[in-house]
Order: structure tokens, then sequence, then C-alpha cells
């Protein structure tokens, strides 16, 4: 039976890595960040290429029904952990990851539905793909593997009205049955974080000069990527810009190393296009001395984050938390379409 729990605010890789900033757990205790593939369970359920690809036609339709209703005939139940947090009135991306009680991932073909209450009618499904997020052996940093040996994220974009909390349940067709999953997602009335549509601060962001050579203070990623040539506000509104905050080695959400892994990937194709620029996140890349200027610039408290901006200096993407690479590749392109 699917159990419906009124918790506060938002989930973070439920079980399997810590928050930064404002990030609230509403599951069981955390456990550390894995820090390899060696030791790390195996998925629950490894069907990673259907969950690529959902059909509508694998799920039912709400036709009116609630959340519980809807959630009744599923033969098990999974823990649902939300990748972002940062949620105000509109359609906006979720991003989540699936486990068992034991922190086994779930990889198969899973879809949302949405309502103001587990009772109330149900909206959905809407359809949520599960995006890698590994990359090809060259551009695997030493901080790449994900907690708990993530490979994938499940998205989805849902329609959030009104500031609340709403509940949510995923449901996922296995080939040995449907799991569901509850959920919850807190909506606030406005967020002071620069969305799609604004324009960014025009902010100074760390390069090779700035530090005088020291690269170790720009990047803890293992090799160092090529991210640091210009600074934001040498090419904002003149070229498009993928600016991505994060810290590989420092990292609280632990997905910090895989997200810049796969730009460092689609650097080389989007590299001529686009100019990448990777901020850290912590003053010295010490935690103890807080965030970074850049950070508080943009009313950032958690990582990573990416933006991408157009050539008319307008944010065109904005991603929180774990993407995988489909997502940034669509974030880049839009950026050069506009």
């Amino acid at each position: 039976m699917v159990k419906w729990l009124r918790s506060p605010v938002w989930l973070c890789l439920l079980a399997l890595a810590g928050c930064g900033g404002a990030a609230k757990s509403t599951g069981s205790a955390q456990t550390p960040a894995a820090t390899g593939t060696t030791g790390t369970p195996a998925p629950a359920v490894d069907e990673l290429a259907a969950a690529q690809r959902p059909a509508a036609n694998q799920f039912p339709g709400a036709a009116g029904r609630s959340l519980r209703q809807l959630g009744a005939g599923a033969g098990s139940t999974a823990q649902f952990g939300a990748a972002t947090g940062t949620f105000t009135p509109g359609t906006r991306r979720l991003a989540f990851a699936l486990t068992t009680s034991s922190n086994q991932f779930i990889y198969a073909p899973s879809a949302i539905y949405i309502a103001s209450s587990p009772t109330a009618p149900a909206q959905g499904p809407f359809l949520a793909p599960a995006d890698p997020t590994t990359v090809p052996p060259q551009f695997r940093s030493a901080q790449n593997a994900g907690p708990g040996g993530l490979k994938a994220i499940y998205e989805t974009n849902l329609p959030l009205p009104h500031p609340g909390v709403y509940d949510v349940l995923t449901l996922t067709r296995t080939t040995h049955g449907v799991i569901a999953a509850p959920g919850q997602v807190a909506v606030a009335a406005h967020s002071p974080i620069p969305d799609v549509g604004q324009r960014p601060p025009d902010i100074a962001t760390d390069t090779l000069a700035s530090v005088h050579g020291n690269v170790s203070l720009l990047t803890t990623r293992t090799p160092p990527e090529q991210m640091r040539s210009v600074s934001v506000n040498q090419v904002l509104g003149k070229q498009p810009v993928a600016l991505l905050f994060s810290t590989p080695e420092l990292c609280t959400s632990r997905v910090c190393g895989p997200v810049t892994d796969e730009a460092v990937e689609l650097q080389q194709q989007f590299g001529s296009k686009l100019a990448f620029i990777h901020q850290e996140v912590y003053v010295n890349n010490k935690p103890t001395l807080g965030l970074r200027p850049q950070l508080k610039a943009f009313h950032l408290e958690t990582e990573p984050w990416l933006f991408t901006v157009n050539r008319q200096g307008v944010i065109a993407a904005r991603l929180e938390g774990a993407f995988g690479i489909n997502s940034l590749r669509q974030a880049l392109q839009a950026a050069l379409k506009s």
C-alpha cells in the first residue's frame, strides 16, 4: 500500500546524499555518498534503455481519479527523491531519483501525477524520461561518481499554478509490475534566483588571470576543466554563455562531479558557439569560509546550478541540481536559438 505522509518541503536524492543550503530531507536517514562504483549496490531495476523512452500508453489516464486511487493498483512502492527544490508558480522542471528502501536505484519507464492532496483529482500522466548522467571515459574526472552509483536522473515539467504544497505520485512500469512512489513539491510565491527570460547579474567570474595562475583556486576538478578563459562580464550580451556553478570535490549533493563532466563533454561540441564558464562555490575552496560572492549575486544556496544565456544577455535555460546529458544539450541549444 502507498503510504501518504504530509511532510515539509523537498527531498534531496533521498537517503543517498546530503543537500546544500536550504535543502530539507523528508525520508530515511542520509548515508555518506559513494566515491566510486566499488561497493555501491546494483540497481534494483535496471531497465535504463526503456526508462529513457516512456510512452503515454504505458500509464493510466487520471480520468478524475485521485493519487491514492491511481497508486492502489501498484504491486510495490519506492522512495521518491527530488533533485530540484526551487519552485515558483508556472510550468517547472522536476528532477528526481527512485530507490528502494535499501537505496538501490530503479530505472524503468516512469510518469508523474500531481494533485493538491492525495485524495483530490489528479492531473497526468506527465512522462518523466530518464536522462543519463554518465559520460565516455575521456571526459570522466576523479569526482565522476554520483551518489549511490547514479546512472540517470528522471525529469519532467509539471504545471504548478499556485504557491503551496502539491502531492505527486510516480508510477514506474517494470517488466515485473508497477511501482508507486509518492512525494511532494513545495511551491513558493517567488524566488530571488534569476529565471528564464530575465537578465542575470553582470558578475565577474574567476579566471586564470584573476587568481594569478593558481588553477587550484579555480576548480576542484581532477583533472582541471578548460572553462576559465573569460569572465561573465566580459561576454554577457556579446555571445551565448553557459555558466555552471559547481564544486566537484566539495559538492554537498555529490552530483557536481557528474554534471561538470557532462559540460566538459559537450564543450567539445558547443565550445565554438558558447562561452563555457565554470565557477566554484566556496571562497578559496574552503566551505568554512562560506559561499563565493558570485553565488550570492545569483542568490544561490545550493549546488550545482547551470544558466545558459543567449547573445542578447537573457537567460534561455536554467537547470538546478542533478541533470543529464540530454537536458544539458537542450539548455545549450536554447541559448543558441534565442
